[in-house]
């Protein structure tokens, strides 16, 4: 997105699909204080993915058109963007079978802007069909079965799509949205395929999965009609907090001097998304609730519309953030399972790459299973086959001797991720389990979510991540960056990912900041045992007035 100049002389604002997901106040900021970024350096997290996005097409561009380059059309990135879009539309017009790069022309009334990795000519029907390729995954295999719908894919190198049984489609607004733009910048030069259709290549760059643009065509419209509004302008915004604000360079930026950032701004006017984000935010203010004020004097009933966590927790959560309590009870007295033999884990891994340490702390002695081939290696199959043999050893150890064992994670969605990853990738290797052994294990006791229990048990006004819940309990991290984005900018520089000699140091700080999650993990626990009850108020001390 961005301003330029139109066909008579005037300020023209721009639009591309990247903008059509996320927050309207940050692409009104954007597009009226550009300036105040220059020079601002992108978010570290933000920056890898961007790259890694970048790696992912190239590899995809370079291995299509090897296979078949006569079918191919490249568009030379080194033109500016007039040549490209004209040499983009002289290949359709041509009839190119195949188009990659292509560049569409920029709209000067309706403000739109967009390329496309890939055009694929519809030979039965004419016009083009749009292919986005991203650095996510767009489907998820499953075992075949019955069902009543199977998404369409078709292959790498024909355009003939069928049902699939084999995958499921996991759900990206935001290509769906790109490919709508795509198909209507297609269709004012009449360009596009009837068959009202997009492609997307993923990460696994398996197949093309095929979206049904037509059931999308007016939620897009709708969108793009609100989003230009606001780059232009004519619809006002205010900050309201959305997951995205921990990326955005605004949240801690104001956009003009003497001004404020979103961060500011929301706590001086105690705004509700601080305690309700996102779209709770919305519908409390369709009920007049602005602030968190409002939310704690709340003595109606219940919203008919209130579609999340119980109501009276909201309520509850508004009130303990006014009082600066950092975490409610839900329940009388806090349980956690405990065991005999208590195993800490905590993974680190690298974008969809793999997963390169498994850290566990037992009786105070910390382990790393590590690998510091830069990943995709083979080697992360050996460190994995380590981990968790060395598991089920202490597992074993502790039944033998009569005793109960228990291994605990912080939110097990990653850990249970790269578990089944794992045996699937690394299937046949020595010491690598079968995935239905990962399933018997995680699915039993013996695997326990400490952010279930904290989940389960307490009211967090701000946020249930361990580094929001840990302090309460007591526990600091050594080092001040420590985070998940922050590993893996250090990861890159450890293993000399980008061809630079690898940097020892920061093997050392990402070692320390898995030892620091597993220890918090543990403090935690012990926490929750010996002293929350009497430390953190229970939700009675909330009550409704």
């Amino acid at each position: 997105m961005y301003s330029g100049i139109g066909d008579h002389g005037e300020r023209a604002a721009f639009l591309d699909a990247r903008a059509l997901i996320g927050c309207r106040h940050r692409l009104l900021l954007d597009a009226t204080h550009p300036q105040v970024l220059t020079g601002v350096a992108e978010d570290a997290g933000v920056q890898q993915r961007r790259e890694a996005a970048a790696a992912h097409r190239l590899n995809v561009r370079d291995t299509l058109v090897t296979a078949d380059p006569d079918a191919w059309t490249v568009i030379d990135p080194k033109q500016t963007a007039a040549q490209r879009a004209a040499a983009t539309i002289a290949a359709m017009e041509a009839g190119a079978e195949r188009i990659w790069g292509g560049l569409l022309p920029q709209e000067s009334d309706t403000g739109r802007r967009g390329g496309c990795e890939i055009l694929w000519h519809d030979g039965d029907r004419g016009g083009y069909i749009p292919v986005v390729v991203v650095n996510h995954k767009v489907s998820d295999p499953r075992q075949p079965g019955p069902s009543d719908y199977h998404p369409l894919t078709t292959g790498l190198y024909e355009w003939a799509p069928k049902p699939d049984k084999h995958v499921r489609t996991r759900p990206q607004p935001r290509d769906q949205q790109r490919l709508a733009h795509l198909y209507r910048m297609l269709q004012r030069h009449g360009l596009a395929s009837p068959a009202l259709v997009g492609g997307a290549i993923g990460y696994h760059f398996d197949r093309i999965l095929v979206h049904d643009l037509g059931p999308v065509l007016d939620d897009y419209d709708r969108r793009y009609a609100e989003r230009i509004s606001v780059v232009r302008g004519e619809l006002p915004t205010v900050p309201s907090k959305v997951p995205e604000c921990r990326q955005c360079p605004w949240w801690t930026r104001a956009p003009e001097e003497g001004g404020k950032s979103c961060e500011k701004w929301l706590i001086e006017q105690r705004d509700v998304s601080l305690v309700a984000p996102g779209s709770r935010a919305e519908v409390l203010r369709r009920h007049g609730v602005e602030t968190i004020d409002d939310l704690a004097a709340w003595t109606g009933e219940d919203p008919e519309d209130w579609q999340y966590e119980p109501f009276t927790e909201t309520v509850v959560t508004a009130r303990a953030w006014a009082t600066g309590a950092p975490l409610v009870r839900r329940v009388e007295h806090v349980r956690v399972t405990r065991a005999d033999v208590e195993v800490d884990v905590d993974l680190e891994s690298f974008q969809e790459h793999g997963a390169y340490l498994w850290g566990t702390l037992l009786d105070g002695v910390y382990r790393p299973f590590v690998t510091w081939d830069p990943l995709p290696t083979e080697d992360e199959g050996r460190s994995f086959a380590e981990f968790w043999n060395w598991l089920m050893q202490v597992r074993a150890d502790a039944a033998a001797a009569g005793k109960s064992f228990a291994a605990y994670c912080y939110s097990r969605t990653a850990e249970d991720k790269w578990l089944y990853e794992s045996a699937r990738r690394f299937a046949g290797m020595p010491g690598i389990p079968t995935e239905k052994q990962i399933q018997q294990f995680v699915d039993g006791p013996q695997w326990v979510d400490m952010f279930q229990a904290v989940s389960d048990q307490f009211i967090c006004p701000n946020g249930k991540g361990l580094k929001k819940i840990a302090p309460v309990a007591g526990f600091h991290w050594r080092d001040a960056e420590a985070g998940g984005e922050a590993s893996m900018a250090w990861y890159r520089l450890g293993v000399g990912f980008d061809g630079g000699e690898p940097d020892m140091s920061q093997r050392t700080r990402i070692l320390e900041y898995n030892e620091d999650d597993v220890l918090a993990t543990k403090t935690l626990r012990d926490w929750m045992t010996d002293r929350a009850d009497a430390q953190v108020p229970g939700i009675a001390d909330f009550a409704r007035r």
